[in-house]
């Protein structure tokens, strides 16, 4: 700091190193159509350019069509999209480099709804109100007049390669996959009984991508690169989420998740009652069932290591919302700025997050099992989902001279 301020002699620099960035729209093929169950790409055909998926974003416009049960179409103000509810017309999005898919997530709306109420704070939701992100209220993003709607979702928000891996890819073909689900009537809540039917008809997608121009000195060292045939590394943290459609209606369960080389470092666990496929009800939000205990084993290493004891009734929770604060410190490495008080946490989204990155040397050399424990001071309710979200490292190495890549 004191010779910060005291050196005088410091000369001026500027980073000339990129000359030109700009935003390009990439158009899914002429003969796709966006409904049901469509499969939609958005291929980069171009080989020799530089992108920066990190900024990306997706471009969605459409409308949504209410009728009553006279198939009369009507204008109701109580249509609204749930929070993230555009992506949760999506079962799958997949972002795939040569041809080869690298990131993948399924049920892409849930998993970024799990993850992104413990990442962002009050001031990024507001500005994410535009990707169609509201934790707290209704979605306004519906015309009410014509219900014509459009967002730009940054693919940060669902994938976990765009939110990690900030530098350029080089001269490699990539596509972007988009999987609609069976049904929209997890995307919208309604709260209006002169409505009896809801559709949503996307009219535009587009993926719009940074493309980098830089300076002759920096294309003279990539060209380098490039001629070497150097294995590049795409280090970045996949989400993998899984999904216990019914429970048992008792007070102790054990879910046995999966077993893989890959090391969980967060998972997310939230439970659901009777909210899938129901338009009254919204599906971005969890309910706490009354939840007592809850651990995560790896093998035999036990997270975390003490009893939470929680009781909901009489507003036992403090633990459960530490944890949920404590993630952004971990996470982000900053300190945590909740985007919710504890009050709204226990009403809107009672999740636990539990932090796994600290792991003995014989985990880190083992296939993981990874199995959850949980317990509640009364039965499950019918008609109960449990969702557990599981983070992990993953690296992709490609060449680009060659177009080959490979996940490790």
């Amino acid at each position: 700091m004191n010779f910060e301020i005291l050196n005088v002699n410091e000369k001026a620099v500027f980073d000339t190193s990129i000359s030109y960035a700009e935003k390009r729209t990439h158009q899914p093929y002429a003969s796709t159509s966006f409904n049901l169950n469509d499969e939609i790409r958005l291929p980069i055909e171009h080989q020799d350019v530089y992108t920066l998926p990190w900024l990306s974003s997706l471009y969605i416009e459409g409308k949504v069509i209410a009728t009553n049960d006279k198939h009369e179409t009507i204008i109701s103000p109580n249509v609204k999209f749930a929070n993230n509810g555009i992506m949760l017309m999506f079962d799958e999005v997949r972002y795939e480099i040569a041809g080869n898919v690298v990131d993948r997530v399924r049920n892409p709306g849930l998993a970024s709804i799990m993850k992104g109420y413990a990442t962002y704070n009050t001031n990024e939701s507001i500005a994410l109100q535009n990707a169609g992100w509201f934790p707290k209220s209704p979605s306004t993003i519906i015309d009410q007049d014509s219900g014509y709607f459009n967002v730009v979702i940054p693919l940060r928000l669902i994938l976990g390669l765009c939110e990690d891996f900030r530098k350029i890819i080089l001269n490699v073909r990539q596509e972007l996959v988009l999987v609609r689900s069976n049904t929209d009537l997890n995307a919208l809540v309604v709260n209006d009984e002169t409505v009896h039917n809801v559709k949503i008809n996307i009219s535009k997608i587009f993926w719009k991508m940074p493309h980098i121009t830089v300076s002759d000195a920096e294309r003279l060292r990539l060209i380098d690169t490039l001629s070497k045939n150097r294995e590049l590394d795409v280090p970045f943290r996949s989400r993998e989420l899984h999904e216990y459609p019914l429970l048992p209606q008792t007070q102790r369960h054990t879910w046995s998740i999966k077993t893989s080389i890959e090391k969980p470092q967060y998972i997310f666990f939230g439970l659901q009652t009777d909210r899938k496929n129901q338009l009254s009800k919204d599906y971005s939000q969890f309910d706490h069932c009354n939840l007592r205990n809850v651990k995560v084993y790896l093998n035999d290493e036990m997270y975390p290591y003490d009893n939470l004891n929680l009781n909901f009734n009489n507003n036992s929770f403090a633990a459960l919302y530490e944890m949920f604060i404590e993630f952004q410190a971990s996470f982000l490495d900053k300190v945590g700025e909740p985007i919710f008080t504890p009050e709204e946490f226990k009403t809107i989204a009672p999740i636990v997050v539990v932090d796994c990155t600290k792991q003995s040397e014989m985990l880190k050399r083992s296939p993981v099992s990874i199995r959850l424990e949980f317990e509640t001071r009364t039965n499950i309710p019918g008609k109960t989902t449990a969702h557990c979200l599981i983070l992990h490292d993953r690296v992709a190495k490609y060449i680009p001279a060659q177009g080959v890549i490979r996940v490790v």
